[in-house]
């Protein structure tokens, strides 16, 4: 086992390896201003999102990574080594600043968390590398200080777009990894694919007639970044602007395009402030959308369900028996109300305080969710009285779930011991009304109490 988990790990990281020199040599293809700087690096998103999914101990593969990109490319072992120290150094920054301050590799779930992933990775840890790098190419004679500041705001700004398109697309991706959409998103997610296509074409491609005109139509982008903002979850609005990336710079680099100008470094300087800026309007507001969605489902959980024990709450039942009453009345067969009434919770409380009490209900809770059915419904019926309507279920089955039920409670092994009283009402023979249904259970579950309180009080012969 120990040599498994030791092999895993060395696969992992010569992959990291392989995919930071792969991702590297691609990108120092458009590097125009120096060999070493190019506005387009992917290995520093990928750098950030490996630290925050597999941790800091993958560092030696990053460094490997990108020291083998620079003795490839130009430099000297010394520069190479020193240049792959400060892509580690701002990957390891980068990843510790998020991990403290943006809930790490979830820092793209929340609206906050990803201005924070934007200010502390992208702006703040980026300057790190940019610095090593320009400043050791310089005192090494690989490059002019006349250049530093060019050189310098060139790797800094692919750094930061970086950290804003890949590592979001790769963090969220790996969360999430499996897609579950209905035939309709689906639908609508081909016709995202397909607008993003023409729209690709109209304001990047080359086959429009206005190819020569560098029209500034970069705005007709915006519509489909909020559309997967607003209609998709976080990862798939992270994988339309990486694509909207990947069309933007591939038509960039053939001269068309509102960004292209005279000199390429300068056209891929202006497309990558851009990218960045759509990149963190269009996370903001996919996470915005995501916690607006995710706070009405718990407020709607709420509203039909028991705080304490999770159970539905009065209303939820009375919305089960008036859907059971309903198709009992259409259908002609019978379903059963079972109501349930912990016995001496006042004792328990104090005895042994509200805490315990608390809990002795949700011990109730828990045993009433495990001995029911995907369709019945489990309700705390109020203070220490539950509910289940059983449908499709007569008199005799009602009593046996009662008495299981009971019978649970009671062995569940905890302390202090519970017992609980049982009373059961049929649909339509004991009511044909909510009112009338929940009278009659009650009843029922009094006679019970009865008939043990005087068991309980006859003589023993």
């Amino acid at each position: 086992m120990v040599q498994s988990r030791l092999l895993r790990r060395l696969g992992l990281l010569a992959a990291l390896a392989a995919g930071y020199f792969v991702a590297g040599k691609l990108g120092l293809e458009v590097a125009y201003v120096h060999p070493s700087a190019t506005a387009v690096w992917p290995p520093t998103g990928l750098t950030l999102a490996a630290f925050l999914l597999a941790g800091y101990e993958v560092w030696p593969a990053i460094l490997l990574g990108a020291f083998l990109v620079n003795i490839t490319t130009a430099g000297s072992v010394a520069t190479s080594a020193a240049i792959a120290a400060g892509n580690t150094v701002e990957g390891l920054v980068g990843a510790y600043l998020v991990n403290r301050f943006a809930r790490g590799h979830r820092a793209c779930e929340r609206a906050r968390d990803v201005f924070k992933l934007a200010g502390l990775a992208a702006l703040l840890s980026t300057a790190v590398s940019a610095t090593a790098g320009v400043v050791t190419l310089s005192l090494a004679g690989f490059a002019r200080w006349t250049d530093f500041g060019s050189i310098w705001s060139t790797w800094w700004m692919g750094d930061v777009v970086s950290d804003l398109v890949i590592a979001p697309a790769v963090l969220l991706w790996a969360a999430r990894p499996r897609v579950r959409w209905t035939r309709r998103q689906a639908l609508e997610a081909v016709g995202l694919l397909a607008c993003l296509a023409v729209v690709g074409i109209a304001v990047f491609d080359g086959l429009v007639p206005w190819k020569d005109k560098h029209y500034p139509l970069e705005f007709l982008c915006v519509p489909l970044l909020l559309w997967a903002a607003f209609r998709f979850e976080q990862r798939e609005a992270a994988t339309v602007v990486l694509l909207l990336a990947g069309v933007a710079i591939w038509g960039t680099l053939r001269g068309y395009g509102p960004f292209a100008r005279p000199l390429f470094n300068e056209s891929l300087l202006l497309l990558q402030a851009f990218q960045g800026v759509s990149a963190v309007i269009t996370l903001v507001l996919a996470a915005a959308v995501a916690e607006r969605t995710e706070a009405e489902d718990r407020l709607r959980r709420l509203a039909v369900s028991d705080p304490l024990t999770g159970l539905s709450n009065y209303r939820q039942l009375a919305h089960a028996l008036d859907v059971e009453i309903r198709r009992s009345s259409r259908t002609d067969r019978p379903f059963a109300v079972v109501l349930m009434d912990l016995d001496g919770l006042k004792k328990i409380n104090d005895r042994y305080g509200h805490l315990v009490g608390s809990l002795a209900l949700r011990r109730v809770a828990e045993t009433l969710l495990g001995s029911c059915r995907g369709i019945d419904t489990a309700a705390r019926f109020g203070g220490d009285e539950f509910a289940l309507v059983l449908p499709e279920t007569g008199d005799s089955a009602a009593w046996h779930v009662a008495r299981r039920v009971a019978d649970r409670v009671a062995r569940d092994g905890e302390q202090p011991p519970l017992s609980v009283s049982v009373g059961v009402a049929v649909h339509p023979r004991d009511g044909a009304t909510l009112e009338a249904l929940l009278n009659a259970a009650d009843r029922s579950l009094y006679d019970t109490k009865a008939r043990r309180h005087n068991r309980i009080k006859e003589p023993a012969r």
